[in-house]
């Protein structure tokens, strides 16, 4: 038997599957954890991450968590500045190629035909053209352009947020591609159920029929989907920022972080805080963030229902 028109995207039972899901109720209660430090540890702990000292690569004490930096910097605070620059890329980018992936997607599935082929040899041709490529030419193309356009505002504050808008957008305009397509199939496979069509014969308009019928119907899909782009635009601004090509000094996301670290080991002498403190965070946000989108896809999938 076909859905009803109304039959909501997500059944009742599918939060109390999830919640009996240990390991994606650990993983939200690690993202929570997460995320409140970074939005409000320097304010609990009256930590400054920009602020310098004479205790040059002092190791972990009870001042100072998570040692010290070569400028004397608190690296707990700047873990914790890094992990809300990170979050905020990851989180923004992931929203952006929400929003173009499945307005893309249902476009093309729902009108199909030689439309849908040339909208989806069009994406075949941007999986083909280098990523970082593309960053690059945007930041040294727009980075100028943009600081320019906010020292009109705030007094100029924001122009130390240029590079972080530009990873944002550029990295949400990348990764659209692969959502692009996860809906485009779910919208072919949706567009000739007989709720589709009765809506059709009801003299209902293809605006309406997108956004009561099939939108619902696909955000299942799309959430899990979202949850599993999240680590994936974390981990490419992580990468940019360790080559040094995002985000820049004083500011500071996990991967610039991971660069300095990286820098200050060697066979000599090893200051491992500087390392291993941001990547065994970065690495608890990505694995709860995945293991969060798995336990999603088992919660709404169809054959767990009964």
């Amino acid at each position: 038997m076909s859905k009803p028109a109304n039959t909501p995207a997500t059944p009742p039972g599918a939060w109390r599957r999830l919640i009996r899901n240990r390991t994606a109720v650990a993983s939200m209660a690690v993202l929570g954890l997460i995320a409140l430090l970074a939005a409000a540890g320097p304010a609990l702990f009256h930590t400054d991450p920009h602020g310098t000292s004479s205790l040059q690569f002092a190791p972990p004490s009870s001042a100072h968590p998570f040692g010290t930096d070569l400028n004397g910097r608190d690296v707990f605070s700047r873990v914790l500045e890094g992990a809300r620059i990170s979050l905020l890329v990851g989180l923004s980018g992931a929203l952006v190629s929400f929003l173009i992936g499945t307005t893309y997607g249902v476009v093309s599935g729902y009108i199909g035909g030689r439309v849908d082929g040339f909208m989806m040899r069009t994406v075949e041709v941007l999986y083909a053209i280098p990523r970082l490529i593309l960053i690059l030419i945007a930041s040294f193309v727009f980075d100028p352009l943009l600081k320019t356009y906010l020292a009109g505002f705030w007094d100029g504050q924001l122009v130390g947020y240029s590079k972080i808008l530009i990873l944002i957008l550029s990295l949400g305009l990348i990764e659209w591609l692969t959502m692009a397509r996860i809906v485009r199939g779910q919208v072919l496979a949706l567009k000739n159920q007989q709720f589709v069509l009765a809506a059709r014969s009801l003299g209902q308009s293809h605006l309406r029929i997108i956004t009561r019928h099939l939108l619902p119907n696909l955000m299942g899909v799309v959430v899990v989907y979202l949850t599993l782009t999240i680590p994936a635009v974390v981990l490419d601004e992580s990468f940019l920022s360790f080559l040094g090509l995002g985000i820049q000094a004083p500011q500071a996301s996990w991967g610039s972080l991971l660069a300095d670290g990286a820098q200050v080991i060697n066979p000599v002498r090893s200051y491992w805080w500087l390392l291993a403190f941001p990547a065994l965070l970065m690495s608890a946000t990505l694995l709860a963030l995945n293991f969060l989108g798995d336990g999603l896809r088992d919660a709404l999938d169809p054959r767990q229902r009964k």
